[in-house]
């Protein structure tokens, strides 16, 4: 079967539209995680509406955006790799196929945490899941840098720069977000006070 020359633009145009599509996902349903173990501090009726509100967004979201963005992903990168087979040679894509064997287990573990939370089991913290949700951020400029340099993957400073300005506004989050629950804590001890 011989495939039209045009088969090459399409796959590839699928493909970034599902890789933008899974990343959207991806990025909300931690966030959507994270809204949702900060519920447990709330009131107990207040609790229940909000835990069941998020599971059934957290489910909408996997199952309705996030999956099915990873599926066009996969299965079009799949076609892009039948009609370019020797991509599979080269070093830039081992380990971008790599990488995203990565980012399929981080898919498939937000499944698992979605099942906890659910069931009222997640251990997790909201400062862990902030710090959860940096990963795929960190996956994507490495594979996106990959795509664009391939084999001539820049080692000079300008990829130290870019390293650490991930790095930067990965800790920038989570200082935010300790800031901003060591403020409300100071407010709930004053207003605890003034009663």
């Amino acid at each position: 079967m011989t495939l039209p020359p045009e088969a090459y633009l399409w796959f590839k145009t699928l493909h970034i539209v599902g890789v933008v599509v899974w990343f959207a996902g991806l990025f909300y349903l931690v966030r959507l995680f994270i809204y949702h173990v900060e519920a447990d501090e709330l009131e107990p009726q207040l609790k229940k509406a909000f835990s069941e509100q998020y599971v059934l967004m957290e489910r909408r979201l996997a199952n309705i955006i996030t999956t099915p963005g990873m599926v066009l992903a996969v299965s079009m990168a799949t076609g892009l790799l039948i009609v370019q087979p020797g991509w599979i040679q080269q070093g830039w894509m081992q380990v971008k196929l790599g990488l995203v064997a990565g980012l399929l287990a981080y898919h498939f573990f937000c499944y698992r945490l979605m099942g906890q939370l659910s069931r009222g089991e997640c251990q997790w913290s909201g400062r862990q899941l902030r710090a959860l949700n940096e990963l795929p951020t960190l996956l994507l400029v490495l594979v996106v840098m990959l795509v664009v340099f391939k084999n001539q993957f820049p080692t000079g400073a300008a990829t130290w720069f870019m390293v650490f300005l991930v790095l930067f506004m990965a800790a920038s989050i989570q200082f935010y977000a300790r800031w901003r629950r060591l403020r409300e804590e100071s407010k709930n001890e004053i207003a605890g006070h003034g009663n």
